[in-house]
């Protein structure tokens, strides 16, 4: 079959800003999966240029392809992107089968297949195992209904269908990078880059993040055949900086050391940026010089906010002297910590920013990532915030990088401004600034440079959109009327070890489910 697969361009501050891109690593993996079964496989990567939704829509009319899959990794604040150029899709090509993949998607399956009548069927969780067999049902005019892990329409009805099997072995499915010229993505001041996965998952329960539910359990690839993949990009194309996608590399520190030492063993010059946890870094102490020879030059450590109460009630299973500790041992090995905090909970004031900058400063991390609450209805956290009210209804800002929520002490202004000012104050300190241009270490300099010159456009960029673009509501709906009761009970859309029943909704009654 003819298969196009779409990565739209999104609006997002770290789509835009950084003026690099990486390539789309989960439509890739997809598309490897649909490659080697012997479909005719085309990517087109929007996010490059970025293309206009017309010149999008141009480039699908001439492929003219007959099925065309759709998604984005910023699935959420991606999705009414994704409807704008679906519904153009099918008006220009009527007969053109249009599937749509990804976090939102997989959740919000039932409010899409009934809003949204272009778009014919929905994957749910993993892609690899999923999409192939659904492209072989339809070129055949199979039912839909035997193809585990999908949404479709039929009938007036909307067909769920069981879950589909979570892929044991992730070694098992390759990624399609011959789809892009790897030439073209860079990333971490002007790197060639790519995203890679080594594991999926994470076996920790905070209920503000819906990646255990999605994956189902953390899993890994062979340390050995990841490392070889690793070397063979940079050897044959010259790909310089590899950033982990994985939620939490670092579970299992035999593995991880296998994979640092595997990675050694090839002797590659190359620079490793991603996210893990403090604790695991503590853990790490006696291995953390493998880390740095395997070439980790940057971990985001998931801080999420410096009050024990708060980390408590968001389950976050840390401690704020673990956070510290984390951050002095990455330093002590040469490693930059991206340290991230989360405001703007349902009762902040004044004096959990002031408690909040002097933590900060005790913390002393190399960069300072600061996010607001953004509810998902798949997670616990939905359930706990789902009577607070909105204050951001346009969906395109629901990336973290935007105030959504409604606080009870403090307008959306003073929290921006609290906000900026921590920012400013934790990167223009003189500490920072000598980290930046001045340290000996040379991989650490351009790290902390790069973050320097990304801050300055970032925060331009946010006081011109919070004061001239940023359309905010009051007395918006709460949040459960805006999109619904919780999911956090069906949180897992893949089948382990359970054998849930396939069921059918009628539209109807799936309309009276989500916000009109």
């Amino acid at each position: 079959m003819r298969i196009l697969i779409v990565n739209p361009p999104h609006p997002a501050i770290g789509s835009r800003i950084p003026r690099e891109q990486l390539p789309p690593l989960g439509l890739l993996c997809v598309g490897g999966a649909l490659l080697d079964a012997g479909h005719d496989v085309t990517l087109l990567d929007a996010e490059l240029g970025p293309l206009s939704n017309d010149e999008i829509v141009q480039q699908v009319v001439t492929h003219s392809p007959q099925v065309l899959l759709i998604g984005h990794s910023g699935s959420t604040s991606a999705h009414p992107i994704v409807v704008d150029l679906t519904l153009r899709f099918r008006q220009e090509l009527p007969s053109l089968t249009i599937v749509y993949g990804g976090v939102f998607p997989t959740y919000h399956f039932h409010d899409i297949l009934t809003q949204e009548s272009q778009i014919d069927v929905i994957v749910r969780g993993e892609g690899e195992a999923t999409v192939p067999k659904l492209m072989a049902a339809i070129e055949e005019a199979n039912d839909l209904a035997n193809v585990e892990g999908i949404a479709f329409r039929r009938n007036n009805q909307i067909i769920e269908t069981l879950p589909a099997l979570m892929i044991q072995d992730l070694d098992a499915y390759r990624i399609g990078w011959e789809l892009v010229d790897l030439k073209n993505y860079s990333y971490y001041g002007g790197k060639q880059a790519v995203v890679i996965q080594f594991s999926r998952g994470c076996p920790h329960l905070c209920n503000y993040c819906g990646q255990r539910g999605f994956w189902a359990r953390w899993r890994h690839r062979n340390p050995k055949k990841f490392a070889k993949e690793i070397a063979w990009l940079h050897r044959t194309h010259g790909v310089e900086l590899f950033n982990l996608a994985d939620e939490n590399p670092t579970v299992n520190k035999a593995i991880w050391r296998e994979l640092c030492e595997a990675i050694i063993a090839e002797n590659l010059q190359i620079s490793i940026i991603g996210s893990t946890r403090a604790d695991d870094i503590v853990r790490d102490a006696d291995i953390l010089h493998l880390y740095r020879q395997a070439g980790v030059e940057r971990f985001l450590l998931g801080m999420e906010n410096t009050d024990e109460v708060t980390l408590k009630a968001i389950r976050k299973g840390s401690k704020t002297s673990t956070d510290r500790e984390a951050i002095r041992l990455l330093r002590q090995h040469g490693i930059l910590s991206l340290a991230t905090w989360v405001t703007d909970f349902e009762e902040v004031t004044d004096y959990d920013f002031i408690r909040s900058l002097k933590q900060l400063l005790w913390y002393d991390p190399d960069q300072l990532m600061s996010l607001y609450v953004t509810p998902h209805r798949w997670t616990g956290y939905y359930r706990i915030a789902s009577e607070r009210r909105i204050i951001q209804p346009d969906q395109r800002k629901w990336d973290y990088k935007h105030q959504v929520l409604e606080t009870r002490y403090m307008p959306p202004w003073r929290i921006f401004l609290w906000v900026k000012f921590i920012e400013i104050v934790l990167q223009a300190r003189p500490k920072a600034l000598w980290r930046s241009f001045l340290q000996p270490d040379r991989a650490a300099r351009h790290g902390m440079n790069w973050f320097t010159r990304m801050g300055r456009r970032v925060i331009v960029h946010e006081f011109w959109n919070f004061l001239f673009h940023d359309s905010r509501i009051i007395n918006g709906p709460t949040l459960r009327e805006f999109w619904g009761v919780p999911q956090d009970h069906q949180e897992i859309p893949l089948r382990m070890s359970y054998q849930p029943m396939k069921h059918t909704m009628p539209i109807e009654q799936a309309s009276s489910k989500v916000r009109s």
